[in-house]
């Protein structure tokens, strides 16, 4: 039987700090994966449709209310419970503690890869614990992970350091980075990307660009390098709005061809 890996949209940025789009984002997502400006293949030679199946469960009906965090849970669990890997397509960074949450409740505590410009530690941002600033705060102290991983981040304060520190964190540093100095991590893996932690040259459309970012190829390079299984992924916080000739969105749509293929690669 081939890979399942299926996509769920997640089409909310209600919890998103200084600017609105991201909830336009499955959309573009995949409107830039089936474009006939490019084909299925994939990097390490597996294709879509023969080696793995990559189906489309598309946008839940979310709310942008709390109650979202349940129907996100709920949907999440059912693709694991056929047997298939979730890939969610957000939407703001917020999404992806629910996403957790039902894939831990189906393989424990996770390791989690996450690529961004921020830490996403904040303990409230602005008085809101469902901030798209704050997934990995609620993460880590819920013991949803036993391990977080992140690279690309730019933006570390005082306080995101501290919760770093609280949380056992592990923040790979920027300052002359390498692919290698990223450890292979052990499963059940997740992978978690934040479009902002690519260097806004190759990846503009962005709600918060931060120069000095990794390049597209670096992020591969990354990947590439894991061999764990991979229960679950997300790719967050693409902004229609300020994209340029859909570059970001071809660049998401390339990332989901990735990681499904990673995710294939490395199955149980």
């Amino acid at each position: 039987m081939r890979p399942a890996i299926r996509l769920v949209g997640l089409p909310s940025d209600s919890n998103s700090s200084f600017e609105r789009g991201p909830a336009l984002a499955p959309a573009a997502i995949r409107a830039a994966l089936w474009s006939d400006r490019g084909n299925l293949a994939c990097e390490n030679g597996m294709e879509i449709g023969h080696d793995f199946d990559l189906a489309d469960h598309g946008d839940l009906p979310l709310r942008e209310t709390a109650e979202d965090d349940a129907l996100i849970r709920a949907a999440i669990g059912d693709v694991l419970a056929a047997g298939a890997v979730p890939l969610a397509l957000g939407g703001d960074h917020a999404m992806t503690h629910p996403v957790v949450q039902a894939v831990h409740a189906r393989h424990g505590p996770l390791t989690i890869l996450h690529f961004d410009a921020h830490p996403d530690l904040y303990a409230d941002f602005e008085g809101n614990p469902r901030s798209h600033a704050s997934p990995f705060a609620r993460i880590m102290e819920s013991g949803l992970a036993r391990r977080l991983v992140q690279v690309g981040i730019r933006t570390l304060n005082r306080h995101c350091r501290e919760q770093a520190e609280r949380y056992g964190v592990e923040i790979v540093p920027l300052a002359e980075f390498a692919p290698a100095a990223v450890p292979v991590l052990d499963g059940p893996l997740y992978i978690s990307i934040d479009l902002d932690g690519i260097d806004p040259s190759e990846a503009p459309g962005v709600s918060h660009p931060e120069p000095g970012g990794l390049t597209t190829r670096e992020v591969l390079a990354v990947l590439r390098r894991q061999t764990a299984p991979v229960v679950g992924a997300d790719i967050v916080e693409l902004n229609p709005r300020f994209d340029q000739n859909e570059r970001t969105a071809i660049l998401a749509a390339k990332l989901v061809r990735e990681v499904a293929a990673l995710i294939a690669r490395n199955r149980v």
